[in-house]
C-alpha cells in the first residue's frame, strides 16, 4: 500500500519522524483525512517509507499527545480531530494591509518627524543596556526601574514642574496601561467626567470597569466647574494643554477652581499631560499637579515626545492612591520593557532629551506655520481649530460634501488623514509625521479634492 501524502525524505534537513508528523497533521487540518479515518499501521508505514518503526512510532506519539489522532488498542490509529468543517482563513487582509500601507502624504499622526529624533543616540542607549547581560537575565521592578524613576523625577520636575518622589512614580507600557492600573486602584462602578471625544481609548477602559461616563461642559477656558457640580463625578480626566472651545491652554485661574472643587468634593483629577512639553508658541505652563499633590494624579508619556514605538508612560500617585498601590504591588507585574526603561533612563540622564525637545519645538513650530499658511491659501473658507501640543488641526468646511467620494480619492492619491469623525465636513490633519517639504503640496491636493466633491 502507498501513502503518497506522507513525506519521509532521508536527505531532508527535517528529521524523518518530524516529516511524517507534519504530513499527517497537514492532511488532517486540510480535511483530507477526516475524523474517524484509519491511519497506516506502524509496521506498514515503516515498510512503505523505508524507515524504522521507532521513527513512525515517534511521529504517531506526538500526534496522539496533541490530540490529532488516537490509539485504539488492538485496532490501530485513527483520526481524532475534525477540521473539514472549519472556516477557512481569509484570502486577503485588506484592513491590515491598508494600515501598513505607505502614504506619500501622511497626515494620520501615527508617526513623528524623523528629523526630530537622534535615532543613532537612542540606538546607542539601547545597545548599552543590551550589552549588560546581568540586566537582561532578571525580572524588572513592578513599579518601574529605579534608574528610570530617578531620571523621571528630575525630568518631570524640570520640564513640567511635577512634584514627585521616586516612590510616587509608577511606570507602565503606555497611557492605557497606566489608566488600567489607576482604575484598578480606584475600584469599579465609579462616575467619571471627561471632554467628549477627547480620549476614546480611555473611554473603553472606563467602560470595562463599569464606570458611568459623563461629559462636562467647556467654555473658552476649558472645563466649567458648574458642570462638574451638576455631575458630581468621583473623578475627572482633563488635558490642560488643549481644552475649551478655543482649544487653548487652560489658564491658572480655571485650574485652581477645578482643584478647589476636587478638594471639597473628594474627587480625583486625572491629568493627562499629553505632550505638554511640546508647546512652542509660548513656554510650557506648569502642570495642574504642581498646584495640587493631594487630589491630582499626573500622567505623562513619551510616544510623541520621543518615539511612538517606545510605549513608556508614567504616573505620579498622590499619597492616598500610593497606599493602595503598595497593598497590591506584589500582585502586579511590570508591563513595560526593562530594556527600554533603562535605555530611556540613560537618554534622559545624558541630557539628550533636552536637546531633543529643543529641536522638536523648532521643527514643529516651522511645520505648524507652513501648515496654517497652506490651509489659509487652499481652503480659505474652512474654519480651523489648532491643537499645538497634540500636533494637529481640524478643518470644518462650510459647504456640503460627498465625503465617501472624498475619502476614496484621498486614498487613491496616497493621502492619509487622522481617523474620520462623525461629522462629514470635519477633517483632522496631523503634521507630526509628514515631511516638511510635502506639507504645502499635500494641503493643495486635499483642497482640490474637497473642492471637486462639494455641492
Amino acid at each position: 500500500m502507498l501513502y503518497d501524502f506522507i513525506s519521509a525524505e532521508k536527505r531532508g534537513k527535517t528529521p524523518m519522524y518530524r516529516q511524517i508528523y507534519l504530513s499527517v497533521r497537514k492532511a488532517i487540518e486540510s480535511g483530507s483525512l477526516k475524523k474517524g479515518a484509519r491511519l497506516p499501521s506502524i509496521r506498514g508505514l515503516s515498510a512503505d517509507k523505508g524507515v524504522s518503526k521507532t521513527t513512525v512510532q515517534s511521529a504517531y506519539d506526538q500526534l496522539c499527545a496533541e490530540g490529532y489522532i488516537e490509539n485504539r488498542p488492538q485496532r490501530g490509529y485513527f483520526v481524532a480531530a475534525a477540521f473539514e468543517n472549519m472556516p477557512k482563513a481569509a484570502d486577503t487582509l485588506s484592513e491590515a494591509v491598508e494600515q501598513r500601507r505607505y502614504f506619500s502624504y501622511d497626515f494620520s499622526g501615527k508617526s513623528i518627524d524623523e528629523s526630530v529624533v537622534d535615532l543613532a543616540e537612542w540606538k546607542k542607549c539601547v545597545k548599552d543596556v543590551v550589552n549588560r547581560n546581568y540586566l537582561l537575565t532578571s525580572y524588572g521592578d513592578a513599579q518601574g526601574e529605579e534608574a528610570l524613576r530617578l531620571a523621571l523625577q528630575k525630568y518631570a520636575l524640570g520640564t513640567r514642574s511635577v512634584n514627585a518622589r521616586t516612590d510616587n512614580i509608577v511606570v507602565g507600557a503606555g497611557t492605557q496601561a497606566i489608566l488600567y492600573l489607576l482604575c484598578s486602584l480606584m475600584g469599579a462602578h465609579k462616575k467619571i467626567a471627561l471632554e467628549k471625544d477627547s480620549f476614546l481609548q480611555a473611554e473603553w477602559i472606563f467602560k470595562s470597569f463599569d464606570y458611568e461616563i459623563f461629559y462636562f461642559d467647556c467654555d473658552a477656558y476649558g472645563t466649567t466647574v458648574d458642570s462638574l457640580k451638576e455631575i458630581c463625578p468621583d473623578m475627572i480626566l482633563i488635558n490642560p494643554n488643549f481644552t475649551g472651545l478655543r482649544g487653548d491652554n487652560m489658564p491658572v485661574t480655571r485650574r485652581l477652581e477645578i482643584i478647589e472643587w476636587a478638594r471639597t468634593s473628594g474627587a480625583w483629577i486625572l491629568e493627562d499631560d499629553y505632550n505638554g512639553e511640546l508647546r512652542y508658541s509660548t513656554l510650557p505652563m506648569p502642570c495642574v499637579q504642581n498646584y495640587d499633590t493631594e487630589n491630582t494624579v499626573y500622567i505623562g508619556s513619551f510616544s510623541k515626545v520621543l518615539l511612538p514605538s517606545v510605549r513608556l508612560s508614567y504616573t505620579v500617585l498622590p499619597e492616598g492612591l500610593l497606599r493602595r498601590y503598595r497593598e497590591v504591588k506584589r500582585l502586579m507585574n511590570q508591563t513595560a520593557s526593562k530594556t527600554e526603561q533603562l535605555a530611556l533612563a540613560r537618554y534622559i540622564e545624558s541630557g539628550k532629551i533636552e536637546a531633543h525637545l529643543r529641536k522638536a519645538r523648532r521643527v514643529y513650530l516651522e511645520k505648524s506655520k507652513l501648515l496654517l499658511d497652506a490651509v489659509a491659501r487652499c481652503l480659505p473658507n474652512a474654519k480651523t481649530d489648532f491643537n499645538e501640543t497634540s500636533l494637529y488641526l481640524t478643518l470644518t468646511v462650510p459647504q456640503a460634501l460627498n465625503r465617501d467620494k472624498i475619502d476614496s480619492e484621498l486614498s487613491a492619491r496616497s493621502v492619509c488623514l487622522m481617523s474620520r469623525g462623525k461629522e462629514p465636513n470635519v477633517f483632522a490633519l496631523s503634521f507630526s509625521g509628514i515631511a516638511q517639504e510635502k506639507l504645502a503640496e499635500g494641503i493643495e491636493l486635499i483642497g482640490s479634492i474637497i473642492s471637486e466633491n462639494s455641492y
